[in-house]
């Protein structure tokens, strides 16, 4: 595909600026401040777009659209027993994060991920933080995700998530708070990569106006993460794989590319077999040792001699085999923990607990139904809060009170009290907003920001995240299966 020419186009004058009548919310605009004025980090993007039609800017966007779909970018969303394929949405109005923003989000993350991998290491061994009571020990004991076949397991290098993807989002005041966290089976990176390399095909022009930061490492960076976690006998030069559910994933687009990317084999659990607690790939040479499976499969469907009997998605004895040290995993099974809802108000309370520090990041404040006090101001302000299922994710089983109905909170009121440890509820946030293209011009709509956090032989944020956008007007679910986008997301230089 030809690059669009680098000569600025000559706008009519008689046809309205992209950036006319942009209307400010009660959201934190990410590049407007209060008085309608540009961020000084935004001002040379600003610059440009006030040269550009709305006919040029319609160009561009359907030359992204086209280019996703060439390249075959995709996801599936499951509705009604059914898998709706779907190309990529991205909007070409770039997302700026200066140094200073990016140098606190890292700082912030590190010690969070920090916290919550000595947290998995407590829980599954001596318990201290649940006889402190630190964390009700019930929460823990009663979680869907919790594995007592782990406990006293040992895991490679005592390392539980080697991949996170924390959603932080910024309130009214432009302050990041971290919404929850993803240490099981986060996805969305190669969309951050497919974005960035998209957006330098057709919009060349804006990166001239910036210094920023690569993302392009991503996937060796990752690679250096599982090669670092596996068994003494083969750390000189493992084999590595990828275990994908398959093709009728949501994520399977993500699946191939990272393996391509890394340079490692795409495997499904077919492909893979268990032989005296040592895992072997089928090959057309033979049988290969398999020494680090990044795995993409829940917990649940990883083995059906110890999870679920009917998944025929995982492999028969893979869990003895990683119990024996034979094979190592990323991430490590049971961290679905760390994802819960319901322990996710707790994680300030462990970097307190197990660093002694003071949270970079702040929670959103979180009501616990499990708690009558909570329980009742929940119920009493059903219209004004989001509630959301503890082991949900994708935007589904959530309540959005402002934009329920009387019979939606009326049947989420009976389900909270007939599962109060199955709920938590958040005060309704204006996540920021950002300008976006729609209809022929920009307006806001709002976003969050998902960056990647690596931990092998230390901790590695590279300098980009997934941006999320509510695509519906007032919308505040950004994740694609409800009709959510993307954009591509700067990280400056110093």
């Amino acid at each position: 595909m030809n690059h669009p020419t680098s000569v600025h186009p000559v706008r009519n004058e008689n046809e309205p600026r992209l950036t006319d009548g942009y209307e400010l919310g009660a959201a934190f605009d990410e590049m407007l401040d209060a008085d309608g004025n540009p961020r000084p980090h935004y001002e040379p993007l600003y610059r440009r777009l006030r040269t550009m039609s709305s006919t040029e800017f319609r160009r561009r966007k359907s030359m992204t659209d086209l280019t996703m779909q060439q390249e075959g970018v995709g996801f599936t969303v499951y509705r009604a027993d059914e898998g709706i394929e779907r190309v990529w949405p991205m909007d070409p109005v770039p997302r700026i994060i200066p140094a200073h923003e990016w140098s606190e989000i890292e700082r912030g993350l590190a010690q969070r991920l920090t916290a919550l991998n000595h947290f998995l290491h407590d829980i599954y061994h001596q318990q201290h933080i649940l006889r402190d009571g630190v964390v009700d020990p019930r929460l823990v004991y009663g979680a869907a995700y919790f594995r007592r076949e782990f406990m006293g397991a040992t895991v490679p290098k005592d390392i539980y998530i080697h991949i996170c993807g924390s959603d932080l989002i910024r309130d009214t005041d432009g302050r990041y708070v971290v919404l929850e966290d993803n240490g099981r089976t986060p996805s969305g990176v190669s969309y951050m990569l497919q974005n960035r390399q998209v957006l330098k095909r057709v919009f060349p022009q804006v990166f001239e106006l910036y210094d920023v930061r690569l993302t392009d490492d991503y996937p060796a960076c990752l690679l250096d993460v599982l090669k670092f976690i596996a068994p003494p006998p083969a750390a000189a030069d493992p084999t590595v794989v990828l275990l994908s559910p398959g093709i009728y994933n949501s994520a399977y687009f993500e699946h191939s590319f990272l393996a391509q990317r890394m340079g490692i084999e795409l495997v499904e659990g077919r492909d893979l077999l268990v032989d005296q607690s040592r895992v072997f790939m089928r090959t057309t040479r033979g049988l290969r040792r398999v020494d680090v499976i990044y795995r993409r499969i829940d917990d649940d469907f990883l083995d059906p001699l110890t999870f679920r009997p009917d998944s025929m998605l995982g492999v028969p004895g893979l869990v003895n085999a990683y119990r024996a040290g034979n094979v190592s995993l990323a991430n490590s099974i049971g961290t679905g923990i760390a994802d819960d809802k319901g322990i996710y108000p707790f994680v300030p309370d462990m970097i307190r607990y197990y660093l002694k520090q003071d949270p970079i990041l702040q929670n959103v404040e979180t009501f616990r139904p499990q708690l009558p006090s909570h329980m009742s101001h929940v119920l009493a302000n059903l219209d004004k809060m989001v509630v959301k299922t503890v082991n949900e994710s994708g935007g589904y089983g959530m309540l959005i009170g402002p934009a329920s109905t009387a019979e939606q909170r009326e049947e989420f009121a009976r389900l909270i009290k007939a599962k109060p440890r199955d709920y938590i509820a958040q005060p309704t946030i204006q996540l920021s907003t950002h300008p976006t293209f729609v209809d022929g011009t920009l307006e806001g709509r709002h976003v969050d920001l998902r960056p990647f956090i690596l931990y092998g032989e230390r901790i590695t944020i590279v300098p980009g995240a997934l941006t999320r956008v509510a695509l519906p007007k007032g919308s505040l679910v950004v994740n694609s299966s409800q009709g959510g986008g993307s954009k591509d997301t700067w990280v400056l230089a110093e």
